[in-house]
């Protein structure tokens, strides 16, 4: 498999992220088979319903390029929804750096927003992070 270091335009890659969801995303163009794998499974095993095959291809489908980039994911985190809006963050950013120009249309729909919530810390004194223990005048 050809790397940026040996050939410029092997690949384009970039990091998607959705709360604690982390996606590494690779798209390979001219590649004659039309594929796109999960970690090393096909996107209809890794992503049972049509919602989520939906999601994951949205961006792809914004720019009028589906079925022109082979495309390889490795997610990792969260949960399920979270990793198909995480793999849509980054194909947005690997087409970013496709073509400068898409980033307009892609914008605007939002696919370049990352949600950055995630779990609050437990705070001391506390039981959770804000639930505080029962109080009692004696």
């Amino acid at each position: 498999m050809p790397t940026k270091a040996t050939a410029k335009d092997a690949y384009y890659e970039a990091v998607g992220r959705r709360k604690t969801s982390i996606a590494r995303v690779r798209l390979f163009p001219n590649h004659t088979g039309k594929t796109f794998t999960v970690n090393d499974r096909e996107k209809e095993d890794y992503f049972p319903t049509p919602e989520l095959n939906q999601i994951v291809t949205q961006a792809l489908t914004a720019t009028d390029l589906d079925g022109t980039f082979a495309v390889s994911v490795h997610v990792s985190g969260g949960g399920i929804h979270s990793q198909a809006e995480a793999v849509r963050h980054g194909i947005a950013r690997a087409l970013e750096e496709y073509d400068a120009e898409l980033r307009l249309p892609l914008k605007k729909v939002g696919y370049f927003k990352r949600d950055p919530r995630t779990k609050e810390r437990k705070k001391f004194g506390l039981k959770k992070a804000r639930k505080a223990p029962q109080w009692s005048k004696r």
